[in-house]
Formats: structure tokens, sequence, C-alpha cells
């Protein structure tokens, strides 16, 4: 089967990276089907029964399904070149180069998508890239009002975000479900607005669960549904037949751009750890550092240390006086546990590691030689251990248009990167800047230039103030050192 390509459930000209079909079949469930039977579900006995309405259910849940409307308007020079006032003059007020005023001096990017009220003072959670790099938002509700929204939290890694509507507080809001009690063959609906053209309703079941290798968030947890999910739909909400919303639609696998019965929403439980960030008056969710670097178990690992088959996560490294060193982990022990929920893979921990919160501790089930035992870890965000002193290249080097701080577990986090306690890491690079023609990437970590050792931003600045005629860079990727020459 060929690979296809994964895209956003929205209007957007993004598109997501592609991961082998083979790799997107994967199911693994958190916990055995058994151990997950719940006993009010039941399998229809009747004709009656099979013709029973889901009616009931999208009543109650629709009227908090939004649209969003996201615009990012830059505001330009009055001058312009031949061809794009040409343009301007043959097209009609709607033409390029003008803004939603129709004035010359602005341009205006556009997207759309689909969201959810998630709570009566007028949260609502969408996914970052409906909204990503867009610096106006409107809202219109089911019943067609619409509203202004301020953005109030953005959250790359899982690909959600947060509006607040500028507008009444009497407004309809979703209860947040329980995503991890969801079953293969459960039925689910997806709510949203595909092609633009109005708030529809699809039903289907789950088809897998805590899929991996999406590629539209850090965090590789995901939700699969044959409900039919369509651009416009990135935002909407997938809804069990309690009217609670278990996922937020994201992401289709489709070769011609249309539903092709494979979606893909984050699981409710994220959804709810975001929103509760947001409704504490944060801007920023902050997540439990662990300081190791876990692996995957392979059938070969899985076989030297005595597991009937691959699963859990191997540590393969530890920071010094992290909290996963404190607690006494060690480097070749297997987790298969996070508080009791069976973790398969690099992924599965990831997303239930992220879930703990900064307070409190955690319990990892692991396997160390033969023997089985619980490791207490305590949650913490990773701590600054210095201060960042970013700083944005301007001179003409080849590490212009790019930013720089120092390195520190709280950067590393960030960038998702094993960073070493000193050095200058990557955190931006501008599109067709200096840097980003010498090939600058997000999370290198500047070692040396011409010989000398760069241990933090101050090392940089000063080098980067000189003229010097070749730049000799090594770079830290991955862990890798690579040696790079510039022309001055």
């Amino acid at each position: 089967m060929p690979s296809s390509p994964l895209l956003p459930a929205c209007l957007v000209s993004v598109l997501l990276a592609a991961a082998p079909a083979s790799a997107q079949m994967a199911n693994t469930p958190g916990k055995p089907a058994a151990e997950r039977a719940s006993p009010d579900k039941a399998v229809p006995l009747s004709k009656g029964e099979i013709q029973l309405s889901f009616a009931p259910v999208v009543k109650r849940a629709a009227p908090s399904v939004v649209n969003v409307y996201a615009s990012h308007v830059e505001k330009r020079s009055a001058r312009s070149n031949a061809m794009e006032e040409f343009m301007r003059r043959f097209f009609g007020e709607d033409r390029p180069g003008r803004g939603p005023s129709g004035l010359p001096g602005e341009r205006a990017q556009r997207s759309l998508g689909s969201g959810v009220i998630v709570d009566g003072s007028g949260l609502v959670i969408t996914n970052n890239h409906v909204i990503e790099n867009m610096n106006e938002v409107k809202v219109a509700l089911a019943d067609k009002r619409e509203f202004e929204a301020q953005i109030v939290l953005r959250d790359p890694r899982t690909d959600l975000a947060v509006l607040k509507i500028k507008g009444p507080a009497d407004i309809a809001s979703m209860p947040i479900g329980d995503s991890d009690h969801l079953e293969v063959g459960d039925f689910v609906m997806a709510i949203g607005n595909p092609f633009g053209v109005g708030q529809t309703v699809t039903q289907g079941i789950v088809s897998a669960l805590a899929r991996t290798q999406v590629g539209s968030s850090d965090y590789q947890f995901f939700i699969q549904t044959d409900a039919a999910i369509n651009p416009g739909n990135s935002g909407g909400a997938l809804v069990d037949l309690k009217g609670h919303l278990v996922g937020i639609n994201t992401a289709i696998y489709s070769q011609s751009g249309g539903s092709h019965g494979i979606g893909f929403a984050i699981p409710a439980s994220m959804v709810r750890a975001v929103v509760e960030t947001a409704k504490s008056g944060g801007s920023l969710v902050r997540r439990p550092w662990l300081g190791a670097r876990v692996q995957g178990v392979t059938p070969d690992i899985a076989e030297s240390v005595g597991l009937d088959r691959p699963t859990g996560v191997l540590v393969a490294s530890m920071q010094a006086k992290s909290p996963a060193e404190e607690a006494g982990l060690k480097r070749g022990d297997v987790i298969l546990t996070v508080d009791g929920q069976t973790v398969e893979d690099p992924e599965a921990f990831g997303y239930r590691y992220a879930l703990k919160g900064i307070s409190g501790t955690a319990d990892f089930g692991i396997l160390r030689g033969t023997k089985r035992q619980t490791v207490q870890i305590k949650l913490g965000p990773a701590p600054e251990t210095r201060p960042r002193d970013s700083l944005k290249v301007r001179t003409r080097t080849p590490f212009a248009g790019a930013t720089f701080v120092n390195t520190s577990p709280a950067v590393g986090e960030e960038l998702q990167a094993d960073l070493p306690d000193e050095g200058v890491a990557v955190t931006t690079v501008e599109d067709g800047s200096l840097a980003g023609r010498a090939g600058f990437r997000k999370g290198d970590v500047i070692v040396a230039i011409n010989g000398m050792p760069i241990a933090s931003t101050k090392d940089l600045e000063r080098v980067t103030q000189r003229n010097l005629g070749l730049w000799e860079v090594a770079i830290n990727r991955g862990g890798e050192v690579l040696t790079s020459v510039f022309g001055g």
C-alpha cells in the first residue's frame, strides 16, 4: 500500500508530513479490551434498536460547536510594484493585495476551521494550526451570531489553542468526557464546518486507539475514527453518545484531500489539560520534566530482558540532578506503566507523562533485570538553570536571522532536544535569512566558531561583531557534531 499524505482537516495551505501506511496502521491500545469493557454498552438486538436516532445527542452537542475564522492582516507600504498594481485594477474589491477593508496598505491571509465551547465563560478550544500566525479571530455560533475572539493560549506541541469569545457569557458549552474509556467500535460523531458549507454532523465508530506517527503534534496518541472528517473540520468536536467531547478532530489520512474514513482526533484527556491551564490564567502549558531519554523496546531487547513481547520504553540515559536520577531510575530499566496505565512505546509514554501536571508524584512500574518494581517520580517543570539571554543576530554573518538562547533543561524541553549544560541553542530561523540559507535548524547547538568555544550568547555576540573572512562553525545536531565553513 503506497504512502498517503496526512492532511490537517482545515482550509490552510500547510500539508502535514505523511507517515508510511504501515506505521499508520499500528494499533497500540493502552489496555486490553477485556480490561476496558464497560457494562453499560450493548450491541443492538432488534430492528427497532437499529432505527434509533442520534438526534437528541446532536441537539445537545451541536450548539457548542462553532466556526473559527482567522486572518492575519499585514500593514504594507503604499508603494507596490507594477504587476501588483495591475492585479489590483484588474480584479474587484476582493483583489489580491488588499486587506478586509480593501485598502491597498493591507495584506491578509485567512484560514477557516472549527472549535468547541468548553466553558460557559466563552472559552473555545480549537487546533493551533487553524489560528497559527493569525492575529484576528472571529467565532460564529451555531445560531449564526458572530463575535470577535481573543487568543488566550497557543500550544503548538499538542496542536491546540484556546480562544475567549468577546460576547455574552450565557452560551452553551460541551462537557469534556473521558477519552480513556473509549473502546474500538464505540459510536462517535464528528461535528464541524467542512469546506465552509456550514455546520454538519457525521457518524461513525472509533476504529483505533493510541495511533502514533500521525505527525501533527509532538504528542503522538490519537483517536482514529471513520466518521467523515474533511477540510474545515479541524478543531471540531468528536462526540460520544452522551454528548460529551471525547476528542478534537485534527487531521485526515488521505490521497485526495477528502475523507477516506481515516481521521484522527486529539484525546479529551489532553484537551482537558490545556483548557485547565487557560482557566487558571496561564498562557503556557507547563509539563513535567523527567530528565531521561527513553527509546522503544525492540523484539531483541524484549527477549533479552524477559518480556514476552515488545512493550514499554527503555531508559537510555539520564541527566544529572534530574527527577529520574533522584528517584533512582537506572539506565537499562524498562518503564511499563505510568500510574497503572500501560505504555506501549515512547509516544504513549510521553503522552501519559505529559498529563501528570507539575506537582505531586507519579508511579512508574518498571522492569529492572528480572524483577518488577515501582519507582516514584517527583513531578515538576524543567528548571531554568541559567538566564536565556536571548540573542537575535543582525550583523551580516551566517547567523543573521536566527535567534539563540543559552541552553538549560527548560530550553531542552521546549525544543524537544537533548542539550548540553553549556552552549547556545537555535530557537528560531527566519525564512530566507542568511542563517536559513546556511542550513541552521531549530535545536542546533553552536559548539565552536573558528576553534573558539561558544558557551553563552555573550560569546556568540562578541564573535559575530567581528568581520571574519571565513566562519568555521561546529554544530551539535541531535548528538552529532557537524562542522561547516561559510564565507564572510
